[in-house]
């Protein structure tokens, strides 16, 4: 489920590490009742910081290329999954997709409103472990920037919203069912960050991946029924108004036992202050 070029960080990325110092004022957004897995439409409106990867000279026009998801950080700076730009997932090399764009500002992938921005630049973190799926973010440079609005903060290390059992919700244009219904509309979901004891007994260490609490974050239900799955891969996990994860991998899609991996955020501010 939902898993899956490396190069020099660039100065807007370095200026985005030492931008998580401003202060967290956002209010918290607004989610449906139910939500992507057990999941109900949102408008994006209300958290126009969700955006989707697409490419339709890869995955065709019906979703208009949507393959993966996003979280806008920075005007011109989107975060997203290291495996969402693979060759596995892309089914070809990053630099031979030229059409690799962000749509941002769009409810229905049907529809002609928002924005579709070009892509300049995909840095992928030289440390992304394919094996453990440790590390597993990338950041995208907008070709052109997006108003304040769009942006969400980041939640630094010891931010409460990572405690277990804080209600979080995660976004996504994905697989609805986990049997390949994928949405055309904006879903999420309410789910709860869960005890990294929990992940740890659900995933030890298979071809799944290994559950590494130092950067990784374990969010769902104890009964399963709400989850990310395929296709919102890189989208947010967001809670308290801020921004936790990104959507990582797991084993299913809402299985009970099995609960959505995510790239802890935390962890991703780390990385990119370490690659400055």
């Amino acid at each position: 489920m939902r898993r899956p070029f490396a190069r020099a960080l660039t100065a807007p990325l370095a200026a985005l590490a030492a931008a998580v110092a401003l202060p967290l004022t956002s209010s918290p957004p607004a989610v449906a009742d139910e939500g992507v897995i057990g999941g109900r439409p949102v408008r994006v409106a209300d958290s126009p910081w969700a955006v989707a990867l697409a490419s339709r000279d890869r995955f065709g026009g019906t979703r208009a290329g949507q393959f993966c998801g996003g979280v806008v950080v920075a005007r011109s700076t989107v975060l997203t999954a290291a495996h969402c730009l693979s060759e596995d997932v892309l089914g070809a090399p990053r630099g031979e997709v030229r059409d690799l764009k962000v749509i941002a500002g769009r409810s229905d992938l049907r529809a002609d409103d928002g924005a579709e921005i070009d892509v300049r630049d995909a840095w992928i973190n030289p440390d992304y472990d394919g094996y453990t799926n440790s590390g597993d973010v990338a950041v995208l440079t907008l070709a052109t920037p997006l108003p304040g609005g769009f942006v969400i903060p980041m939640a630094n290390d010891g931010d409460a919203a990572y405690e277990a059992g804080t209600g979080a919700a995660v976004y996504g244009w994905g697989d609805t069912t986990g049997t390949g219904d994928y949405a055309r509309t904006l879903h999420a979901a309410r789910v709860q960050v869960l005890p990294d004891a929990v992940c740890e007994e659900a995933y030890p260490g298979s071809s799944d991946g290994r559950y590494l609490p130092s950067s990784m974050l374990c969010a769902g239900e104890p009964d399963g029924g709400k989850d990310a799955c395929q296709g919102d891969s890189g989208g947010p996990l967001v809670a308290q108004g801020r921004l936790i994860g990104l959507v990582s991998w797991g084993s299913g899609c809402g299985r009970a036992g099995s609960p959505g991996v995510y790239t802890r955020v935390s962890d991703v501010l780390r990385v990119l202050r370490q690659h400055s």
